[in-house]
């Protein structure tokens, strides 16, 4: 690996996985304030919270992923747990709040970009056998 993806994969998987830890964490520990919504979006993370264990899971995988990705020896499966979270919250912001989608945009380059420096991770998958 070149100097220049070294550097580059260090700096997606800081940004990142701090991301994903620190919002991971407040979602637990409630140290940021969370913007009021409105509409749909409103009733959405309603539903989520009425379920009493969707935030939990979707914190609690953003955490273990985030610290994952953080650690730089499993960053593939961090951004494998992270995938179906990126997912959501895109879809979130461009259904939802469309005028507030630039961040998760980032959010899914980033990790984009962590996966094409891993791509070698991920042969085995892309190829429905062995990664030998």
């Amino acid at each position: 690996m070149s100097a220049r993806i070294r550097i580059t994969s260090l700096i997606l998987r800081v940004l990142l996985g701090l991301l994903f830890v620190v919002f991971g964490l407040n979602g637990f520990f409630h140290f940021m304030p969370t913007p009021p919504m409105e509409g749909g979006a409103a009733s959405f993370m309603g539903a989520l919270a009425a379920t009493g264990y969707m935030f939990p899971l979707i914190k609690g995988t953003e955490v273990v992923a985030g610290a994952l990705i953080l650690s730089g020896r499993a960053t593939p499966l961090g951004l494998v747990l992270l995938a179906p979270v990126l997912v959501n919250i895109l879809a979130f912001h461009l259904f939802l709040t469309p005028g507030e989608a630039g961040m998760s945009v980032v959010l899914v380059a980033m990790s984009l970009g962590l996966a094409w420096i891993h791509r070698s991770a991920w042969r085995g998958l892309i190829s429905g056998g062995t990664a030998d």
